[in-house]
């Protein structure tokens, strides 16, 4: 059974930072072979990408509004996901969730095999 655990976030006034954490584990998970991703959903909204890096961390792709201000990385040897969110806005406050895919497309919710819980970001103007 393949378990994500998502930490790090918080309420943050605009302007602030915060560092998400995504813990995975598994009896059959390998976590270098595996493509990640951070998605966002805020409420009454769908669920939209954020961030996603290939296996060994040698490509990022991130959706418009977050360049420039969010990092995503990963430690393989720690099976851990990171995202580093500067310049934190109030359009940013959602869920934030870890997905971990095989292959497809980074960008499409659908093409993630698991999924964390969640964690939950605010933050206030």
């Amino acid at each position: 059974q393949v378990q994500l655990v998502e930490s790090g976030g918080g309420l943050v006034q605009a302007g602030g930072s915060l560092r998400l954490s995504c813990a995975a584990s598994g009896r059959a998970f390998t976590f270098s072979t595996y493509h990640m991703g951070w998605f966002r959903q805020a409420p009454g909204k769908d669920r939209e990408f954020v961030a996603a890096i290939s296996w060994f961390g040698r490509s990022t792709f991130y959706t418009d509004s977050v360049k420039g201000r969010f990092t995503i990385s990963r430690d393989n040897a720690q099976s851990t996901l990171y995202l580093q969110a500067n310049n934190l806005k109030p359009e940013d406050s959602a869920v934030y969730y870890c997905a971990a895919q095989r292959s497809g497309s980074y960008q499409h919710s659908s093409s993630y095999d698991y999924w964390g819980q969640g964690t939950q970001v605010t933050v206030s103007s």
